[in-house]
This record gives structure tokens, C-alpha cells and sequence, in this order.
């Protein structure tokens, strides 16, 4: 990818330089567009579910830019053997919650395909001087992540019949919310630096944010929060291909704490699926913004810090040193 043609042009906002979570394009002073697309194959037997996560997860990208989604296009690859019924289902899926997110469909395309995948192309807007990027975090900022993570190895041990239905059910919940209202809050306090975390797992989206902002991040084990099932899967060995190749390729720029449980380093290196945002909010504000999320009946956590120094990631226990007015706060 390094060898394709680089695009210069003023009104590129955000281009490909930091593999940001979408592209961002002026207008004019006042707007410009938010574009980005995801689409994947299932990962419940249910296709209105598969769809309407499909579509939280593509329009994630949106809010974590700190813009509001608009319209969208569907992308669909399906096999000639699926009957129309089931598609017309991931469709329906995937316009509920669109509509949900106040979103328009204008269409789409659909492709033949041995395997079935959906997701959408999004178009958003933001203020150019109110746009949210993996490069503006600072020294000093708390992260506050608003979803659990494990759904990976939840379905990956659901593959093997070893997953319990509450812990789908409730992992399938958690994946349909959508995170409007959670980055429409945490925008009010100023938020420059975030990401939402996908696929390359809570220690990859870390270090693309380290790296983009010029920081080290120390994660605090003990105040991640974990989808019910997902340590004890994790014991047992359930992981995916995706872990793994997240693990290869951060690895050696993350730092644990001899006393960071195998399992939990498992969770963190685990791809999540329409996961929740992490943004950096200064140090000021961050016991508000925790506080204002709960009042809205949102999860919110606080697991971790940003500090100064050469992009990496350091994994302890739990935090040092800090104020009980953020330690009481964000469990």
C-alpha cells in the first residue's frame, strides 16, 4: 500500500497518512465530508441482527471522526445458493439502523460472491475545526473507552459450541448499539484525539493513536471492562486468526506487567466488531465527561493515560498516583 500514489491537495483534511478510522474532505470553512466503508461476513446465524451490526460498525467510523453520518450506500457480495429472503433480511437490517441513526440509504451494489458480506459506505459531516483524529491526543489525557471488549473470542467460542446464549445475547447487544450518543457527549469537552476500536483490537488502535500523536500510552488492566464469558474463554484458549496477526504485528511495541493475567492480554489483543469508541479527554474534564455519559445511561470507563514519550504501549495492573475523584469514578 506504501507504493500507491499519495494525494495532495489542501482540502484533504485527513487522508491515509495515520490509517485514521475515515477520510475527511473541506467544502468550505464551515463543512467538510466524512467518508468511509466496512463490510464483513457474518457473525450471527440471524441475518436483521448480522445486518443491523453491519451497519452500527460501518457508520462507527463516522462518529468517531467526531461527525455525523448522513447517507449511505449498502455493498453486498452473496452467493447464488442464499435465497433472497435472507438478504432482503441483512438489508432490512441494515436500514433500521440507519434509520435509527437518522441515516439515509440512496442505494448501493451487490455482487455475486461465494460468501456472503455486507456493510455500507458512509458519507458524514464535521466542522473542519471540530474534527476528531488518532493524532490528537496529548500528554496528560485520560482515554475513556464506552464498550466492553471480547467479542471476538466470544464467537470464536461459539464457533466451537462452547459459548453460553447469555453471553452471545449479551455481546450481540452491546455490538448494536450505536455510538452517536456516547461521541455526541464526549464532544462537548473539547475531544481532539480518538478512534473507535475494531478490528485491530484495544492494543492496536493504542498504538495507531501513539504513533499518530507522538505519546506513549499505559493501559490499566484492571479497569478494562470485559464482555461477561470472555476471560474465562479466553483461559480456555478461544482466540481468533485476527488476535493473532494483531499480536505478531503490535506485539513488540507493548510492555506488561508481569501481573497482567494471560487471558486479559488475550482480550486486548482481540478484534472487536461495531466496538466502542476511545477518546482522550483532557485531564480537567474527564470526571464530567465520565459522569455525563452515566447520566445518559452510556457505559464509560477509564483505562488508561496518554504520556509523554516514544510511541508505545505499557500495560500495569491498575493506575498510580491518581486523584480518587477519576479512580472512583469510571467503575
Amino acid at each position: 500500500m506504501k507504493d500507491l500514489p499519495k494525494m495532495h491537495d489542501p482540502r484533504i483534511l485527513v487522508g491515509t497518512e495515520t490509517g485514521d478510522d475515515a477520510g475527511v474532505f473541506a467544502l468550505d470553512e464551515k463543512t467538510a465530508l466524512v467518508q468511509t466503508l466496512d463490510f464483513f461476513s457474518p457473525i450471527t446465524d440471524d441475518p436483521y441482527i448480522f445486518g443491523q451490526i453491519a451497519a452500527a460498525n460501518s457508520l462507527s467510523d463516522v462518529y468517531a471522526m467526531g461527525g455525523k453520518p448522513i447517507t449511505a450506500l449498502n455493498i453486498v457480495c452473496y452467493p447464488e445458493s442464499v435465497e433472497q429472503s435472507v438478504m432482503k433480511e441483512v438489508l432490512r437490517g441494515g436500514a433500521d439502523k440507519c434509520l435509527e441513526a437518522g441515516v439515509f440509504v440512496l442505494g448501493g451494489h451487490t455482487v455475486q460472491n461465494e460468501d456472503i458480506k455486507f456493510g455500507l459506505s458512509v458519507t458524514g459531516i464535521v466542522h473542519p475545526k471540530e474534527i476528531i483524529t488518532n493524532k490528537g491526543a496529548m500528554p496528560g489525557d485520560y482515554l475513556i473507552l464506552t464498550k466492553p471488549l471480547g467479542s471476538g473470542i466470544i464467537f470464536a467460542a461459539l464457533k466451537a459450541n462452547r459459548a453460553l446464549k447469555e453471553h452471545i445475547d449479551f455481546s450481540l447487544n452491546t455490538m448494536l448499539q450505536l455510538n452517536d450518543k456516547s461521541a455526541e457527549i464526549l464532544k462537548k469537552f473539547g475531544v481532539r484525539g480518538g478512534t473507535d476500536i475494531t478490528g485491530f483490537g484495544l492494543i492496536g488502535h493504542c498504538y495507531k493513536m501513539a504513533c499518530a500523536s507522538g505519546i506513549e500510552i499505559e493501559i490499566w488492566g484492571k479497569r478494562i471492562p470485559v464482555l461477561p464469558g470472555a476471560l474465562g474463554y479466553a483461559s480456555l484458549g478461544f482466540t481468533t486468526g485476527a488476535a493473532e496477526r494483531n499480536e505478531e504485528h503490535y506485539g513488540k511495541h507493548v510492555e506488561f506487567a508481569d501481573d497482567v493475567p494471560i487471558a486479559l492480554r488475550d482480550v486486548l489483543y482481540d478484534p472487536q466488531t461495531s466496538g466502542g469508541l476511545l477518546f482522550a479527554v483532557s485531564e480537567e474534564y474527564v470526571k464530567e465527561a465520565l459522569d455525563k455519559l452515566k447520566e445518559a445511561s452510556l457505559t464509560a470507563y477509564c483505562v488508561g493515560v496518554c504520556k509523554a514519550g516514544k510511541p508505545a504501549i505499557k500495560v500495569i495492573e491498575d493506575c498510580n498516583n491518581r486523584d480518587g475523584s477519576v479512580e472512583g469514578t469510571d467503575l
